[in-house]
């Protein structure tokens, strides 16, 4: 896992209309203009519309190309995009059940994407809490969490981060089964379960003796998780992403990190419909500024991030 620490990133949120493709997109844009190599992977396996946004109405060459062994390696799939040092791989929702593919072939994308030459490789997720689309997102070493203002969002957010987080705790602990039965009290607590957070969850780990706890700690501790907060409309939402944190932390133990706000944007929002001609352009909005500066900071963190335990890393691909 140490060769992609840095480079692989995955987009997610939980919720469909939050702007994910379009977060991936524009972070994209701005890390190819910072001289970045950048590939958009449009992990959207049942909604791709990646191609769409950037132009290409026909792709020649998707992900079904490379599940369905019709090209060898995933590079043969790989396309150019409008944007210099941005290049795409398109999704395969044009094949029934695609969305939902077998263990075999998830491992094959994911190790087949690890060895590309890219500085960054962006995977823009599916709405919802799939075991694809968590998959996908526990696989990345970073993780952003996109949501906006709006209350289901919100709720949606903290849904796909709790629903990650026992997803990885689930695989990690798959062959013991004491350890799983407090895993699943914990996912779904009962009236009058004790068990209602994480925090009481470590207690009853701590209990069990061995080397438990400090496993359960390690994986809490790993899961590197940012929230960006999208279309903001007003000065009194900056602290949105706040809720999310706290509730976070007060019941899962996770410590999740603000990577930026980006404002509503009637220039982005007009654009949609032709991002093509609006990437080519190059036309300058407040969202793209907002962008830029969440590109920069990931750029300026890319050599920051601590080495990592191999073995306290992201699960397996669950089959």
């Amino acid at each position: 896992m140490e060769d992609i620490r840095d480079k692989f990133w995955a987009i997610g949120g939980g919720k469909g209309g939050v702007g994910k493709s379009i977060v991936t997109l524009m972070i994209g844009v701005s890390l190819a203009k910072l001289g970045k190599k950048v590939i958009l992977v449009d992990a959207d396996l049942g909604g791709s519309n990646l191609h769409t946004l950037v132009g290409i109405q026909y792709p020649k060459h998707s992900l079904a190309d490379f599940i369905n062994k019709k090209v060898e390696t995933i590079d043969e799939v790989i396309m150019n995009t409008p944007v210099e040092n941005m290049r795409l791989i398109c999704g395969a929702d044009d094949i029934l059940g695609m969305a939902n593919p077998k263990y075999t072939q998830k491992t094959r994308i994911l190790n087949h994407l690890k060895k590309l030459d890219a500085d960054f490789i962006l995977l823009d997720l599916g709405a919802g809490t799939s075991f694809t689309t968590i998959d996908f997102f526990l696989y990345a070493p970073n993780k952003i969490v996109v949501l906006t203002p709006q209350i289901t969002s919100i709720q949606n957010a903290y849904g796909f981060i709790k629903a990650s987080l026992f997803r990885y705790l689930n695989d990690t602990f798959s062959k013991e089964d004491e350890a799983l039965n407090l895993i699943k009290r914990a996912s779904s607590p009962a009236q009058g379960d004790g068990i209602d957070s994480v925090e009481k969850l470590c207690d009853e780990f701590r209990a069990l003796g061995g080397p438990y706890h400090e496993r359960l700690i390690n994986c809490i501790d790993t899961l590197n998780i940012k929230v960006i907060v999208n279309m903001l409309r007003d000065t009194k939402e900056r602290n949105v992403s706040n809720i999310v944190k706290s509730v976070a932390k007060n019941y899962l133990g996770l410590t999740i990190e603000d990577l930026g706000l980006v404002p509503f944007d009637n220039i982005l929002s007009v654009s949609i419909n032709n991002m093509a001609e609006f990437l080519s352009k190059r036309r300058d909005s407040m969202a793209s500024i907002h962008f830029y500066d969440i590109a920069s900071n990931i750029v300026k963190s890319y050599q920051k991030l601590p080495t990592r335990n191999p073995a306290l890393m992201a699960p397996k691909i669950s089959a």
